[in-house]
C-alpha cells in the first residue's frame, strides 16, 4: 500500500521554468646559447616565465659530451653544486624528452635569485643553454559553439561569472558532478560528458517509467494535469530540468554546436530522484549518499563517485535531521554539495536543503546583476550566481540543452530558463573547475575560496546575497598549484621495469621533517614506457602502508610524467618512502627514471 502523500514530503525543481524553446543550430622555438663569458647581468628573458614574474624552473641543456647530459645523477650533483655556489634552492627534477635537464628554483624564487642561479649556469663550460620553464596558455579560449554569444552569464563584464578567463586554468577534467534532478534525455551537446549514474526514484506514481529504482536515470518526462500535484496547481509540461542544469555544467565545448560548459572537461554523473510533482526527502538523501561513494542497500556500488554535487531543488520547513546527516556524510566523503537557495522571494531560512548546514547555498542574479526577482535571499545564501530573468525578454533567461517534447521525450533542443535552479549549476561547475585545479581543495575551502574572490554585486540586493558574485577566473586563480610548497626529496636512480614480472621499488629517506606528512603529498613520477596502460603504480609509506597512485587501464600512449596528489595525514613523515611499479601485461617495458616527494 503506497503511504498517503500527506505524510512524505515532496522537494521541486527550482527553476521558475519562464522559458522559450530555441530549436538547436545544425547542429615557442628556444635558440640555444653558446657558453660565453658573463655579461654584468642576465637578460630579463632569462630569468621571468612570463613578463614581470621571475621563473620557478629552469630548462637546462648541456653539451653532448659532459655527463650531465646523460646521467640524471650527474645532473642532480650539478643541481646541487650550483645550490652550493649561490646559496640558492637549486634541484634537478627531471630529465626531458630532448635530454635537457628540468631545474627547481624552489618556493617563490626572486629576480635576483633566478638571475644568480641562471649566470652560474651560463659560466659553466658544459652548458649549451639555460632558458626559463615559460608559462604558456592557450591562444584561444572563446568556443566556436554556434549559440554560445548568447551566454551572458559566462563572459559579460557586468554580471556575467568571467569563465572564460577561468579556463585557462581549468576545464573540469577529472571531475564527476552529479546532478540529483529529473535525470537525463538523450542530448548530443551533452552525450560525451554523461557518465552512470542511477534512478532512486522508488515510487511507481512519482517515477512514471513503469518500474521502481534501477540504473537508468533516463527522464521519461515530468508533465502532470491540472490538479494532480494538488488543489488548484495547474497543469505543466514536462520540463528536462536535470538535463538544462547538467548543459550549464558540462555541455560539450568547442564542438561548433549549441552551448558551452562551463566545467566542460567534466562528467555528470544525471541521478534521478524528481518525477511526476516532484521528489521525496528519503530518496534524495539516499541520492546524496551513493553519489558521493557512500553505501545504500540493495543499489550497486558507485563507480563514478561524485566530488561535486548539484542540488537544484527545495521545499518548505527546517532542514530535516536525516537530510543534514546525509549532506554531512557527503561532506565527510570529501563532496561538496551545492544547492539553489530557493525561488519565493523569500528569506531561504524557511527553504531546505538551502538551510542546511554544509552546503553552499546559491542566489540568483538578473543580467544587470541585481537579485532576480524571485530569488530567495537571506544570512543562510552563501554566494549568488547568474540565474537570469525572463520578464522583458527570454534572452535574460539561462541558455542550456533541453527537449522539445511536452510531455515524453521528443527531438533535443536548447532553452532559455530562469531561476535558482540555474544559478546553482554555474557554482558547481566553479566547484568543479577548482578541484581540476587543485585536486587537494576540500569541500571547506572550496566553498571558502568562492566567496573570498567574490566580486561585489553590480546590482542591488536587498535581504542579502551572500558573498557577492561568483567570479570564476578570480578563485580558479587563488586555487591553482595546490597548498604544497615545502621540501622536496628526489631518487634519481633509474630502475629498469620488468615486462609482464615482479615489481620494482625505489626508496626516498625523509629526514627532518615534524610530524606527520601533508594531506597535499605531492609525489612527482617520471616513466618511460612504451605502453603507460600496462603500469601500476602505489606509493608506500614508512609503515607498509599503499597509496594507488594508477592502476592498469587501456592506455596506449607512452610514459608517466605527472605528480599525483596524495592524503598522506595518517603517515609519519620520517622514514623511508618507496614508489612500486609493476608492469602487468606482455611486450612492452620501461625505466623508472626518478621520482620525488614533496612535503
Amino acid at each position: 500500500m503506497r503511504t498517503s502523500p500527506t505524510l512524505r514530503r515532496k522537494l521541486i525543481p527550482v527553476a521558475a521554468v519562464s522559458a522559450a524553446l530555441l530549436t538547436a543550430a545544425p547542429a615557442t622555438v628556444a635558440v640555444a646559447q653558446e657558453s660565453a663569458p658573463t655579461p654584468a647581468a642576465v637578460p630579463a628573458a632569462q630569468t621571468e616565465a612570463a613578463p614581470g614574474t621571475p621563473a620557478e624552473r629552469l630548462i637546462v641543456g648541456y653539451k653532448s659530451g659532459a655527463s650531465e647530459a646523460k646521467s640524471n645523477q650527474a645532473a642532480a650533483a650539478d643541481a646541487a653544486a650550483k645550490a652550493e655556489k649561490t646559496g640558492e634552492d637549486v634541484d634537478f627534477q627531471r630529465r626531458l624528452g630532448t635530454g635537457a635537464a628540468l631545474v627547481d628554483l624552489g618556493t617563490a624564487p626572486t629576480r635576483a635569485s633566478v638571475a644568480d642561479v641562471v649566470a652560474a649556469y651560463r659560466a659553466d663550460p658544459q652548458v649549451a643553454y639555460v632558458v626559463p620553464d615559460r608559462l604558456n596558455k592557450p591562444t584561444a579560449v572563446t568556443p566556436n559553439d554556434t549559440d554560445y554569444a548568447k551566454q551572458w552569464d559566462l563572459f559579460e563584464s557586468t554580471a556575467g561569472m568571467n569563465v572564460p578567463a577561468a579556463w585557462d586554468t581549468s576545464t573540469g577534467s577529472g571531475v564527476t558532478v552529479a546532478v540529483i534532478d529529473t535525470g537525463y534525455v538523450a542530448h548530443s551537446d551533452l552525450a560525451a560528458n554523461i557518465v552512470g549514474g542511477y534512478d532512486f526514484i522508488s515510487d511507481t506514481a512519482v517515477s512514471v517509467d513503469g518500474n521502481g529504482r534501477d540504473s537508468n536515470p533516463a527522464d521519461p518526462g515530468d508533465w502532470y494535469n491540472a490538479g494532480e500535484c494538488g488543489a488548484g496547481i495547474p497543469a505543466s509540461n514536462s520540463s528536462w530540468h536535470g538535463t538544462h542544469v547538467a548543459g550549464t555544467i558540462a555541455a560539450a565545448t568547442h564542438n561548433g554546436k549549441g552551448v558551452a560548459g562551463i566545467a566542460y572537461g567534466a562528467k555528470i554523473s544525471p541521478v534521478r530522484v524528481l518525477g511526476k510533482c516532484g521528489g521525496y526527502d528519503s530518496d534524495i538523501i539516499d541520492a546524496i549518499t551513493w553519489a558521493s561513494g557512500g553505501t545504500v542497500s540493495g543499489v550497486p556500488a558507485n563507480t563514478n563517485v561524485a566530488k561535486v554535487i548539484n542540488m537544484s531543488l527545495g521545499g518548505g520547513g527546517a532542514c530535516s535531521t536525516a537530510t543534514q546527516s546525509a549532506i554531512n556524510g557527503a561532506v565527510n566523503r570529501g563532496t561538496t554539495v551545492v544547492v539553489a537557495a530557493g525561488n519565493e522571494n523569500t528569506n531561504a531560512s524557511s527553504s531546505s536543503p538551502a538551510n542546511c548546514g554544509n552546503v553552499i547555498t546559491v542566489a540568483a542574479t538578473n543580467r544587470a546583476g541585481s537579485r532576480a526577482s524571485y530569488s530567495n535571499y537571506g544570512t543562510v545564501v552563501d554566494i549568488s550566481a547568474p540565474g537570469g530573468e525572463t520578464r522583458t525578454t527570454t534572452a535574460n533567461g539561462i541558455l542550456s540543452t533541453l527537449n522539445s517534447g511536452t510531455k515524453t521525450p521528443s527531438t533535443e533542443s536548447y532553452a532559455f530558463y530562469q531561476g535558482t535552479s540555474m544559478a546553482t549549476p554555474h557554482v558547481a561547475g566553479l566547484a568543479a573547475l577548482m578541484k581540476s585545479a587543485n585536486s587537494a581543495l576540500t569541500p571547506a575551502q572550496i566553498e571558502s575560496a568562492i566567496k573570498a574572490n567574490a566580486r561585489p554585486l553590480p546590482g542591488t540586493c536587498s535581504g542579502g546575497c551572500g558573498a557577492g558574485l561568483a567570479d570564476a577566473a578570480r578563485t580558479v586563480q587563488a586555487v591553482k598549484g595546490g597548498t604544497s610548497t615545502g621540501t622536496t626529496f628526489t631518487s634519481t636512480t633509474a630502475v629498469a621495469i620488468p615486462d609482464n614480472g615482479a615489481a620494482i621499488e625505489s626508496p626516498i629517506s625523509v629526514t627532518g621533517r615534524s610530524g606527520n606528512a601533508p594531506s597535499a603529498l605531492q609525489v612527482g613520477v617520471d616513466i618511460t614506457h612504451t605502453y603507460r596502460g600496462d603500469l601500476v603504480i602505489d606509493l608506500v609509506a614508512p609503515d607498509g602502508s599503499t597509496y594507488r597512485l594508477k592502476s592498469a587501464a587501456s592506455d596506449s600512449a607512452d610514459n608517466v610524467n605527472t605528480t599525483y596528489t596524495v592524503n598522506a595525514s595518517a603517515e609519519v613523515a620520517n622514514g623511508t618512502w618507496k614508489l612500486r611499479v609493476q608492469d602487468t601485461a606482455a611486450q612492452d617495458t620501461g625505466t623508472l627514471n626518478s621520482w620525488r616527494l614533496t612535503f
